[in-house]
Formats: structure tokens, C-alpha cells, sequence
């Protein structure tokens, strides 16, 4: 890889580009907020939306600076348990609520997947298996002896997630996160002055951002960039362009969540 092209296409930034982008952004974190304030709501448990939002930002921000990339999904879960004082509904609603986005996720990389076929024949037959198999594995490690906790989860599911006008409300506000992710990524990509096309991008970009879901990291450093390294020549395309819209995509999002980070010194114990 061209690492003097990358640095090139980062020095370039331009900033109405940029400002489209951060405007994105807080589209994405309201649609989130709004998406977990449903799903408490549906397991019984009162979240105003502008609590909801500020929340959502000091967890979006936990993320982007410490380890895992859940940790702030994990105080949040834990801040509305203190607040409502009921902890299983309040950590279930967070853990459907991010479920509902990531398995949407998964679909629209999915369907890119399948755009690239030369990935597709180098993709490990054993990966379409293993994947979902160890979540799976995690879940039952995690619930699987506890037959009262898998039971109130299942509960929590049926009507947070499963319902009928449950999942139709999840659907489409994840489907709308989504979009916010692509549309940033097509964002980032101009920014740095790259102009390959959107349709193209549409198909990349889902399968670089996979790769932040990766729990080995800070916020998907390392591996996004790696992806994009692998992503962009398959299409034909410069692995520095890919590598530099991954680095833009980062830094974007990361100063994207520093209100989070006002909230945090706003705001730093529960009351």
C-alpha cells in the first residue's frame, strides 16, 4: 500500500464535506436514542428522549476511547438500571436495541458480500458457520444454566424485538442507522477528495464497517483499515483510497461523539 498517498488524500480535508458529515451524525445518534427509548418502553421502563440522546452520545464517546467497543452500551444498560431501579428489563433493552442494529448490519453486508464475488470465492467456507455459532455459544454460555434469566430474556425478546409492531419499528430505524453509516463513509470518501462512485462505495463501505464489530480494538482501529487495505483491490480500486476513507471514517466518527464526552463532565454520576 501507498502509505504517502494516504497521508496525501488525509491532508486534504475538505471542510463542507466534513460539516455534511458531523450533520449526519447527530441524525444517527437521535434514530439510535429514539430506537432504545421504543424498545425500554416496550419492556415497561419510562426514558425521555433527551436523556435517551444525551445517554446514547456518553456511550457512543466510552466506546471510541476505551477497549471492546461496548463498554460504553454497558454503562449505559447500567446507568438506566440505577435510574429505573428494575436491572433485568433495563440491560435487555440495550442489549436489543444494539441487537436490532447489528443484525441489520449483517444483512446489508451481507447482500454487498455477495457484489463481490471474487471475495466471496476466497471466503472460508467454515467463516458463514463459525460466526454465528460462537455468538451463539455466548449467549447459551452466558444464559444457558440460568433457566430464570434465558426465560425473562426470551420474555423481553418476544416483546421488545419480535412482536409484530416491535420489529416493524426496529426494522426501519435500523435500516435508517445504516444508511446514516453508509452515508457518512460516502461523505468521509469525499472529504479526502476521493470520487469513486457511490454505487460502489455502497457496496465497500458495509463490509469495512463489519469489521469495526470486532471486540479486539479501540472503536475498530486496526481492523477496519485492514479490511479496507483487502476491500478496495478486489474492486479494482487503490487500497490507499480504502485505507484513507477508513482513517477519515474514524476520525469523523470520533469527533462525532465528543459530545458525549461534555456529557461525561456534565454529568458524571448518576443522580
Amino acid at each position: 500500500m501507498d502509505t504517502t498517498r494516504v497521508l496525501e488524500r488525509l491532508v486534504q480535508w475538505s471542510p463542507g464535506w466534513l460539516v455534511a458529515a458531523l450533520a449526519i451524525s447527530v441524525l444517527q445518534v437521535v434514530l439510535s436514542a429514539w430506537r432504545w427509548r421504543f424498545t425500554a418502553a416496550r419492556l415497561g421502563l419510562e426514558l425521555r428522549l433527551p436523556r435517551a440522546v444525551s445517554e446514547y452520545y456518553l456511550a457512543t464517546f466510552l466506546n471510541q476511547v476505551l477497549p471492546g467497543g461496548v463498554l460504553g452500551d454497558a454503562g449505559r444498560a447500567w446507568r438506566h438500571a440505577r435510574i429505573s431501579d428494575t436491572a433485568g428489563p433495563a440491560v435487555h433493552a440495550v442489549i436489543l436495541e444494539r441487537a436490532s442494529g447489528q443484525l441489520v448490519m449483517l444483512v446489508v453486508a451481507g447482500v454487498a458480500l455477495f457484489q463481490l464475488p471474487q471475495l466471496v470465492v476466497h471466503l472460508p467456507p467454515a467463516a458463514v458457520v463459525l460466526v454465528p455459532g460462537f455468538a451463539l455459544v455466548a449467549v447459551g454460555w452466558g444464559l444457558g444454566s440460568r433457566a430464570r434469566l434465558l426465560a425473562n430474556f426470551r420474555r423481553d425478546l418476544l416483546r421488545g424485538l419480535l412482536a409484530p409492531t416491535a420489529l416493524a419499528f426496529q426494522l426501519v430505524t435500523s435500516l435508517a442507522v445504516v444508511a446514516t453509516y453508509l452515508i457518512v463513509g460516502v461523505l468521509a470518501a469525499r472529504a479526502v477528495g476521493i470520487d469513486t462512485a457511490i454505487a460502489q462505495l455502497l457496496v465497500l463501505l458495509p463490509l469495512m464497517l463489519l469489521a469495526m464489530l470486532i471486540p479486539l480494538s479501540v472503536s475498530g482501529w486496526g481492523f477496519r483499515e485492514a479490511a479496507a487495505a483487502l476491500l478496495w483491490p478486489l474492486a479494482g480500486l487503490p487500497a490507499a483510497d480504502g485505507v484513507a476513507i477508513a482513517v477519515a471514517y474514524g476520525l469523523l466518527v470520533l469527533v462525532a461523539s465528543l459530545p458525549g464526552a461534555v456529557v461525561l463532565a456534565w454529568r458524571p454520576t448518576v443522580r
